[in-house]
């Protein structure tokens, strides 16, 4: 019979197990095996190192960043964050101040006596804000392979060209292609790095420089329209869209300043398309929701100014109601950016489904509306949770896929949502030119947005759910590679003989 306490007493001085005997002496505090077992998702070197491990997985999806970047709150972010937000203002500045360019287009191509007038003309505005959308999951692959940088300056110099182009046209059908294609997809290119590279210098304030970056748009919504007037009164259509190319230019000096700073996945890159984000089940409904919801969203931007003049006369400022929705959507923006810092996880997309409800409400509501200030009260609160909508897009994003997925899903997504928002102005103008009127188009689109809302509500529970089934799958995998690590630290034969030595112990 074989003693092993006192073989082990005389050997080593301390009680060793047959298991411990047989397995070889290694370090296990070395870089090289710590690095090794890592890899490996083996190293366990202290108790509650699985929970650390499981907290790390659920850190990733909740869009936290184990690796140990530090993020640095602020520093060059803050000269990122004010590009990023001069970019925001003169994309979308431009976009939404489209109602005006949509009455001067009517009445430099149009014709009185065409019955298709305004389905036409929407599709100017229409396709150009579609393609900014539309690119972005093309946009997102270029954002992965040439970084933020050289992507957005890229963009906005293509951008220049199609808006230069587009003061050199003599008909209304050059225009589909010069500003709704060229002008948008250099506007796309530019806008979404504007998005991503915030995420490499914020992150505990992400929710707070997001809000102030895309209140951007607000400032120049509320100023655009004033602006833009006072030039098509004064020095006609052409001369403005060259005027607007200084803003372009601008942007195109603001691409440079975004350098990166998280370390490229070399491996991730080698991927095209990152279809991996689609394994994401939360990510699948919101990339489904939100263009769901979207199909009136752009509606009132492109028809409420020629809604307004039909109902209350040309004598009424109809840019009043831009500067409403610019300045309650800046707030919202500042207010709902600030607040989504506090709300935690996936659970941030409930402001998303109260913005959607409302949105939709208030759309419904204009055809409703016989006086200006009712058209006002509308639209202040319309711009309010349209800021509450778009700031926590990019916030959402992050919880949802995590920060190495964000570029791709937010480029999917803004791809799904061109769909809608490129049909819903189109078909708005064409219920107008039947009906005579745009009450039915305004009711239809506030529909939409409440379905989508409805939608996103199922998200907070299914990621709960599948982060549920990926603890017990982690719970179990930790069990089977404890168990092969044990196996395998006994050489071929030991386990038998240990039984039987341990048997004679006995």
């Amino acid at each position: 019979m074989t003693d092993y306490k006192a073989q082990g007493e005389e050997e080593l001085g301390t009680e060793k197990s047959p298991a411990e005997e047989h397995t070889p002496a290694v370090d296990e505090s070395s870089p090289l095996n710590v690095e090794e077992k890592k890899e490996n998702g083996e190293w366990i070197s202290e108790p509650g190192t699985e929970v650390k491990k499981l907290e790390s997985m659920e850190a990733t999806n909740s869009g936290q960043d184990p690796g140990g970047f530090t993020h640095p709150e602020g520093g060059w972010g803050w000269m990122v964050m004010l590009s990023a937000m001069w970019c925001n203002g003169s994309v979308f500045g431009i976009q939404n101040a489209c109602g005006v360019l949509f009455v001067v287009l009517i009445k430099e191509f149009g014709s009185e006596n065409d019955p298709q007038l305004m389905f036409k003309t929407a599709w100017v505005n229409s396709l150009s804000m579609g393609m900014i959308f539309f690119c972005s999951p093309v946009v997102s692959i270029f954002t992965d392979m040439f970084g933020c940088r050289k992507t957005a300056v890229v963009g906005a110099a293509v951008g220049i060209i199609g808006l230069l182009s587009s003061s050199f046209v003599k008909s209304l059908e050059p225009l589909y292609f010069t500003y709704g294609i060229l002008f948008a997809c250099g506007c796309s290119f530019a806008y979404q790095p504007s998005l991503v590279i915030l995420g490499h210098y914020f992150k505990k304030r992400l929710g707070l420089v997001n809000g102030i970056v895309t209140a951007g748009s607000s400032l120049f919504t509320v100023s655009l329209p004033f602006f833009l007037s006072y030039l098509l009164d004064g020095i006609g259509l052409y001369n403005t869209l060259r005027v607007l190319c200084i803003f372009m230019f601008i942007l195109f000096l603001a691409g440079f300043t975004y350098k990166p700073l998280l370390p490229k996945d070399s491996n991730r890159r080698k991927k095209i398309f990152n279809f991996s984000i689609f394994k994401y089940k939360s990510y699948c409904i919101w990339a489904f929701g939100i263009p769901a919801a979207l199909f009136g969203y752009f509606v009132p931007y492109v028809h409420l100014m020629k809604h307004v003049k039909e109902r209350l006369g040309p004598d009424v400022k109809e840019e009043v109601l831009l500067l409403c929705i610019g300045v309650t959507s800046g707030v919202g923006r500042l207010v709902f950016g600030r607040l989504a810092d506090y709300i935690p996880g996936v659970k941030k997309v409930y402001l998303q489904v109260i913005s959607f409800f409302l949105i939709g409400l208030m759309s419904m509501m204009i055809p409703l509306c016989h006086n200006f200030g009712g058209l006002i009260a509308v639209c202040l609160f319309m711009g309010l949770f349209d800021g509450c909508f778009i700031c926590i897009m990019a916030p959402i994003a992050f919880e949802l896929v995590g920060p190495e997925n964000v570029s791709q899903a937010i480029g999917f997504l803004l791809g799904f949502m061109s769909i809608p928002m490129t049909v819903g102005p189109p078909v708005a103008g064409f219920l107008r030119d039947k009906l005579g009127s745009y009450d039915v188009a305004f009711y239809l689109a506030g529909i939409p947005p409440i379905i989508g809302g409805i939608i996103l509500c199922l998200i907070p529970w299914m990621h709960e759910r599948t982060l549920k089934q990926k603890e017990k799958g982690l719970d179990k995998d930790a069990e089977e590679k404890i168990m092969d690590s044990t196996a395998s630290a006994l050489t071929p034969g030991t386990a038998e003989n240990y039984k039987k030595e341990d048997v004679s112990i006995i």
